[in-house]
């Protein structure tokens, strides 16, 4: 009985420490780290827990974007520094990882000098609330919901045309411009809008058109008037692509007319389009 006893208890034992090693092992999987360091998946760490983004997503979110080796990237949260190192190994882009977690940040400097882009790859151990990613042409994340809302505003002022991505997470009432799904997982792009509410006297180069806009702006929904010496129209397809706006209107003799322009500030300048022929244009924020 004794012997019986002993032997299924150390069986138990022995299988009970078998699938916590296993459990261990899972949690501290080789992909993830090196001799150095393992992180855990699902560590917790500032507002967020470690989840890495799979390597497919990362190619596509980076693909999404549209990245090339004129691009500054920026991944906020960076983890073990693979979106930056994809970004500068796979498209030539210069990128910067921001990472609050020290080991974090370490690996992923590691990482980047195994993958040969260490001259590429700036890691920053710090926070992406208080550290500067105004400089990024590419901005990735893979946080949370209210944290992306929290940041929102932050982007909302960044340079018009700075592609962000997200995966997993959308902004809200922010509607992304494109969503991709790959497998189980989905990504989110957006292009900074220009902010181009309010009203714009606009004149062509010739002085035969003049005239002012009244926008009004929802990121980058527009809409709004065109006022043509009194005569008021609503603006048809009026949109915002980055520093881009245009519309179409019906003018004074019954035609149809376009204008697309690139927003700077205050002014705008770009081409009045009229059945085929363009016309320089400029414009003033009143």
């Amino acid at each position: 009985m004794t012997g019986r006893s002993t032997v299924r208890s150390t069986g138990r034992s022995a299988v009970l420490f078998m699938l916590a090693f296993a459990a261990c092992v899972a949690a501290q999987d080789p992909r993830y780290g090196d001799a150095l360091y393992q992180p855990r998946l699902r560590q917790p760490g500032k507002d967020v827990m470690w989840l890495p983004t799979p390597e497919p997503m990362v190619e596509r979110m980076l693909a999404m974007a549209k990245t090339t080796s004129d691009d500054v990237v920026y991944d906020l949260g960076s983890g073990d520094g693979r979106l930056p190192i994809a970004a500068a190994q796979k498209f030539g882009a210069k990128a910067v990882g921001i990472e609050y977690d020290h080991d974090l940040a370490a690996l992923a400097r590691r990482n980047a000098e195994r993958a040969g882009v260490a001259g590429k790859v700036t890691i920053v151990e710090g926070d992406i609330f208080k550290e500067d990613f105004t400089r990024a042409t590419v901005l990735t994340l893979y946080l949370l919901p209210d944290l992306n809302q929290q940041l929102r505003p932050q982007i909302l002022a960044m340079k018009p045309g700075t592609r962000v991505v997200s995966h997993a997470w959308d902004m809200g009432e922010w509607e992304p411009d494109t969503t991709q799904r790959l497998g189980d997982g989905e990504a989110f792009l957006w292009s900074v809008p220009a902010r181009v509410e309010g009203r714009w006297a606009l004149r062509d180069a010739s002085g035969f058109f003049e005239g002012e806009i009244s926008l009004t702006q929802r990121f980058q929904r527009i809409g709004g008037t065109l006022d043509l010496r009194g005569n008021v129209q609503p603006l048809l397809g009026a949109y915002v692509e980055g520093d881009i706006v245009g519309f179409t209107f019906v003018g004074r003799d019954g035609g149809i007319r376009s204008v697309r322009a690139r927003v700077d500030g205050g002014t705008l300048a770009g081409s009045l389009n009229f059945a085929g022929s363009l016309t320089p244009l400029t414009g003033q924020r009143r």
